[in-house]
């Protein structure tokens, strides 16, 4: 069956790739090997997309979608939506912003429930996105929850973190400067046309200063009106540069922060949450967990 599916992914079978999502997903017998068999190309093409609630994540997606497409890319994207705490599942009305491209031949979009996972990703999201890169997609696009500063965890993943804001965030800068203001190598100012965008900009300027020690470079910050596709074009450009110009150190870091996932995903392999949750209730209250925890 592995094999099978893995010759339809390499030849660009979208329903072999749904497959092969699914059963990794759900760790059907024979992943890991299946994982193992892949060859995965050094292309820096995964693209996080993060941000507060209300930003505008998926509208943004849904205008670069188009123009990666327009320069004759191949694009795949993963929506991670918030999973419901009782039984995962999860709301994917934001996709209904990117209907336009699910027939297209160049585009792949699949959701995801984050599955309770605090850093707003999928616990799988490391072996999807290898997945994307060996199916051969020029651009993997990496939507997050949007769930504050638990969500730094795209910096580990993405090739390019681009942290979408509003001009109505304003306080809530201070909140996130300590986690999402500092994974950022492009910003993005959204629904750029309200009033007070150009004020909001240079403040966000100013408190980038502290942050630089960093970054290389200064970061850059793109104004845009999504659902008007303006700005795209140059935050297209900001991507395509940043991903020519990612140095060693970068790549080494990320390739040490994906190999740390791995290993912490493995290793808690034999945890079941549903086992836990029974085990919890069957003890007298109130309970005292770090002594439950050292049976683990």
């Amino acid at each position: 069956m592995w094999q099978q599916l893995k010759d339809g992914l390499l030849n660009g079978d979208t329903k072999s790739l749904a497959r092969c999502i699914s059963l990794v997903e759900n760790e059907a017998e024979g992943y890991e090997a299946f994982m193992k068999s892949l060859e995965i190309p050094m292309l820096q093409n995964i693209i996080g997309i993060t941000g507060p609630p209300g930003a505008g994540k998926s509208t943004l997606t849904d205008a670069l979608i188009g123009a990666f497409v327009e320069d004759g890319n191949k694009v795949a994207v993963l929506c991670v939506d918030p999973s419901s705490p009782f039984n995962l599942g999860a709301v994917l009305g934001d996709r209904i912003r990117m209907s336009e491209w699910y027939n297209h031949p160049g585009v792949y979009i699949r959701s995801l429930a984050s599955r309770g996972s605090m850093g707003g990703l999928h616990p799988r999201i490391i072996e999807i996105a290898d997945m994307l890169k060996a199916a051969g997609f020029d651009k993997i696009i990496i939507e997050t929850v949007g769930v504050g500063q638990s969500e730094i965890e795209i910096a580990g993943l993405a090739d390019i973190t681009i942290v979408v804001l509003v001009p109505e965030s304003g306080d809530e800068i201070q909140t996130m400067k300590a986690g999402l203001m500092e994974i950022a190598d492009i910003f993005v100012v959204n629904k750029s046309d309200r009033p007070g965008a150009d004020q909001f900009t240079r403040n966000l300027r100013l408190m980038l200063a502290p942050a630089f020690h960093h970054h290389t470079e200064e970061i850059p910050i793109v104004a845009t009106v999504a659902s008007r596709k303006e700005g795209i074009n140059e935050l297209k450009d900001k991507i395509n540069g940043k991903a020519q110009t990612q140095n060693a150190e970068r790549k080494n870091w990320l390739l040490t922060e994906k190999a740390y996932q791995l290993i912490r995903t493995k290793r808690m392999k034999d945890i079941d949450k549903t086992e836990l949750k029974n085990k919890i209730a069957a003890l007298e209250q109130p309970v005292n967990l770090y002594r439950f925890i050292e049976k683990f």
